[in-house]
């Protein structure tokens, strides 16, 4: 309006759904994109693909940044005919858009104890990486075969934060933890057999580690260990705020 771009009517119209929308089946938060580092991140799971797709539109139109987790294909392809720029992340069972993507700030590693842990694991690079931080991996690195993981030990060390990520018994956080200085965040995956209770059984080997710095998010929670792990790295380098 100051600018004389923008007439008054036009600037109420933007007003009157900047704090959120109410499309009737939903009602989202156009607001978070101002106090938050994302906008409003929208879980695939349980929804119709129209319902995706509705919501996934009217976040795009307003940020041009979209993160739409656990989505299979069918629901991408979707999105993907009302926005042919997504994009789908296979592994991690996500779809992203990123119309304005900042110089990436490095300093984030996420490692993953077996390829089973790897849809957690890439969840949280890819959460990560929308947020403008650059993503370093080191899968496969288990403690079964703890060799893997020490060979990557130089790597681990130039690293602000890691996300750590394990089912089975969980015992890689700490060991890991036990390695470094910076922070941990431990994801616990539902993968293992019977005794691992879908998950239960990392969750509670994490949240007991003897090692000190790790934090322990939920059960194959990669979203919120990605959205940590960025929001650490980003005051680890303040000069890149804003």
């Amino acid at each position: 309006m100051a600018a004389g771009t923008t007439g008054v009517e036009d600037a109420l119209e933007e007003l009157r759904y900047l704090p959120y929308e109410d499309i009737g089946f939903a009602k989202i938060d156009h607001h978070r994109a101002l106090r938050d580092y994302l906008p409003e991140v929208v879980l695939g799971e349980g929804k119709t693909p129209e319902q995706v797709v509705a919501v996934a539109r009217k976040l795009v139109e307003r940020s041009g940044r979209l993160l739409v987790t656990r989505i299979d294909s069918a629901r991408f392809q979707a999105i993907r005919e009302h926005i042919p720029d997504a994009v789908y992340h296979e592994t991690a069972r996500a779809a992203t858009v990123n119309r304005q993507p900042p110089a990436p700030t490095p300093g984030v590693t996420v490692l993953c104890a077996g390829t089973a842990d790897l849809p957690v694991a890439e969840e949280a690079a890819v959460t990560a990486e929308l947020m403008g931080h650059q993503v370093e991996r080191v899968y496969d690195v288990g403690v079964a075969g703890i060799h893997r993981l020490l060979d990557h030990l130089p790597k681990l060390r130039e690293a602000r934060v890691l996300v750590v990520v394990a089912g089975m018994e969980g015992a890689l956080p700490s060991v890991v933890s036990g390695l470094v200085a910076v922070p941990v965040i431990a994801v616990p995956t539902s993968t293992g057999y019977g005794a691992s209770f879908q998950g239960l059984a990392p969750l509670l080997t994490m949240l007991n580690s003897c090692a000190p710095g790790v934090a322990v998010v939920n059960i194959d929670n990669g979203f919120g260990a990605g959205y940590l792990a960025a929001v650490i790295n980003r005051l680890a380098h303040p000069q890149d705020e804003g």
